[in-house]
């Protein structure tokens, strides 16, 4: 008797439309359709007149794949249906693997379907524009420690995550520990998208994010993907970029590329994972990650002070247009402040050491070039933001010019270094509770990390997405 032949069938998440050509042509002509119960009534009107439908419940599938084999053997050509795509956690490697433990001869031929992530993505919108992987929560043929293994790995190598199994009646945690392990490499603001019945009259579709995500919401019927640190939520749409370098524009919705982002974007993530205090508001956050990139050194988190809503405050003015002027004590403090920032917000960075109304100053009153030059710019610029990455003289005059209401800043950035009055310095700046400030503490400090710290706040609506860079 000539031998048959199994159709292995991926028929889609469950919408007619979902299900390939080849699959309808395949089901239609096999004298025998083998699946689970619930599945015909997708398939139904494209059965041959006259097929055998054999279904069966949950969790037969080593049955399926054997009456599919039987059939075979009898010279039928047989079609076993799996949802989505059977060679994802599908029938596909079980009816395989059964074809040689028999050491049969029967033809195989596995047709592919649309998978459940797939129909979910593309409800959500693209969010698996990037590298992806799909890791399944159900512990019945694979340990609890090994699927943790992998929600590990696939947190920490920044994969677009899809979710299948999430929760039944007795796995209720898993999700949540996923959730934990993800905050653990993740802002709280990646979008999180689910899709409960992905293509079918009960389907329901939504975009979250990771720290607001509620496990309680999932059912076994929905698919759960996390994006990655690239990933965006634009108008209620979950969307991946395709490379780590591009960027979403501010205003114009399209993108750009920035090479040498994205060695910046992994240092973050490095230095946020070996936080010894992780867990401080985002804006202090966000300004110190930035000055630990650029000196290397730890010790700031013990160094790094900023008022409650300093960062956000300063931003906000410079952003809102309500201050346009920069003040830097000395020239290597201006030159560090990124020139891309600077136009794209409209601002002017001024240092007066070169202004020659300086020199004449400083000789006739006996004080050095940095305070002349303090002098001289809250005349000027009383109101302007002001960094001190240099010379502890200049801050001093410029407390003393706060104290005698000479000058008003929009916020302070104190950070002199050396030997001889440095501490003093910041120490009065931080009696002066009412103007926004940024502090590296004791004798460290220098121009080159005044001006980083002025950077993090231009770009501080960049800090939500942990998205560093954008001004290279």
């Amino acid at each position: 008797m000539k031998n048959g032949k199994i159709y292995v069938a991926g028929i889609g998440p469950g919408c007619e439309d979902d299900i390939t050509p080849a699959v309808k042509k395949a089901v239609s002509v096999s004298d025998v359709v083998v699946g689970y119960n619930y599945y015909f009534s997708f398939i139904q009107p494209f059965v041959m007149e006259g097929a055998e439908c054999v279904d069966s419940g949950m969790r037969k599938e080593w049955d399926r794949a054997q009456m599919a084999f039987g059939y075979a053997e009898q010279g039928k050509t047989v079609c076993v249906i799996s949802s989505g795509d059977a060679g994802i956690y599908g029938m596909a490697p079980l009816v395989w693997e059964m074809k040689r433990e028999r050491g049969s001869e029967i033809e195989i031929e596995v047709l592919p379907g649309i998978s459940a992530f797939q129909k979910a993505a593309s409800l959500l919108g693209a969010p698996v524009g990037h590298d992806f992987c799909v890791i399944s929560l159900s512990d019945l043929m694979t340990p609890w420690e090994k699927i943790e293994k992998r929600i590990e790995a696939a947190a920490a190598a920044d994969f677009i995550t899809a979710v299948y199994n999430p929760k039944s009646e007795g796995r209720y945690w898993q999700l949540y520990r996923l959730k934990e392990i993800f905050l653990q490499q993740r802002a709280g603001n990646t979008p999180v998208g689910y899709v409960r019945q992905a293509g079918r009259p009960e389907q329901e579709v939504t975009v979250t994010t990771l720290a607001d995500f509620d496990p309680e919401q999932i059912d076994m019927f929905t698919v759960v993907l996390l994006g990655n640190s690239q990933s965006y939520n634009w108008q209620g749409k979950m969307i991946t970029p395709r490379g780590y370098y591009q960027k979403m524009k501010h205003g114009d919705g399209g993108f750009v590329s920035k090479p040498g982002q994205e060695i910046m974007i992994r240092s973050f993530r490095t230095i946020a994972s070996e936080l010894k205090h992780p867990d401080i508001p985002l804006d202090r956050k966000w300004v110190l990650l930035h000055t630990i990139h650029t000196t290397a050194d730890f010790d700031m988190e013990n160094r790094f002070y900023a008022d409650e809503g300093a960062v956000d405050s300063i931003y906000r003015a410079l952003s809102g247009g309500k201050v346009k002027t920069i003040v830097t004590d000395v020239t290597m403090a201006a030159s560090g402040i990124r020139k891309g920032a600077l136009e794209r917000l409209g601002l002017e960075v001024k240092c007066y050491l070169a202004d020659p109304r300086v020199a004449e100053m400083a000789s006739r009153m006996n004080i050095t070039r940095t305070q002349a030059g303090i002098r001289l710019a809250t005349e000027e610029h009383p109101d302007a933001l002001y960094v001190f990455g240099n010379a502890p003289t200049a801050l001093m005059e410029l407390c003393s010019l706060m104290r005698r209401g000479k000058a008003c800043p929009v916020g302070v950035v104190g950070a002199p270094v050396g030997f001889v009055n440095v501490r003093e310095s910041k120490h009065m700046l931080k009696s002066f509770t009412a103007v926004p400030k940024i502090i590296i503490e004791g004798r460290k400090g220098g121009s080159n990390l005044a001006a980083t710290i002025v950077n993090a706040i231009l770009c501080f609506d960049d800090a939500g997405q942990l998205l560093p860079g954008r001004d290279l």
